[in-house]
C-alpha cells in the first residue's frame, strides 16, 4: 500500500510540472466552434454538444499529457497555431 502511494505520488509529480503550454488541440476546437454559424444559438448547441461528447475535455488531457509535452521537449509543436480567439460577439441594439 505504502508502495502504490508513493508511486501515485511521484506520478503525480511528473504530470503536474508547471510546464504551461500554449494548448493548440483544445483552443483550435474551440475557434471552429466559435465560427460555426452566425447564430449564437448554433454555437451554444454545438458546443454544449462538444462538452457532452468530451471532445473538449479530451483535447485538453491530450494537449497537456501529449501535445505541450512534445512541443516542450522537441520545440516543435505538432499542431499548427489555430491563431487568436475570434470570440463570441453579442449584438448590441
Amino acid at each position: 500500500m505504502k508502495k502504490a502511494l508513493i508511486a501515485s505520488l511521484l506520478a503525480l509529480g511528473l504530470a503536474s510540472s508547471s510546464c504551461l503550454g500554449p494548448d493548440r488541440l483544445y483552443n483550435s476546437a474551440k475557434n471552429w466552434n466559435a465560427e460555426v454559424s452566425e447564430q449564437h444559438w448554433v454555437n451554444e448547441v454545438v458546443f454544449l454538444g462538444m462538452t457532452y461528447a468530451f471532445v473538449y475535455p479530451a483535447a485538453l488531457i491530450l494537449d497537456v499529457l501529449l501535445f505541450n509535452t512534445v512541443a516542450y521537449w522537441h520545440d516543435e509543436n505538432l499542431i499548427n497555431d489555430p491563431g487568436p480567439f475570434p470570440g463570441f460577439v453579442h449584438d448590441q441594439e
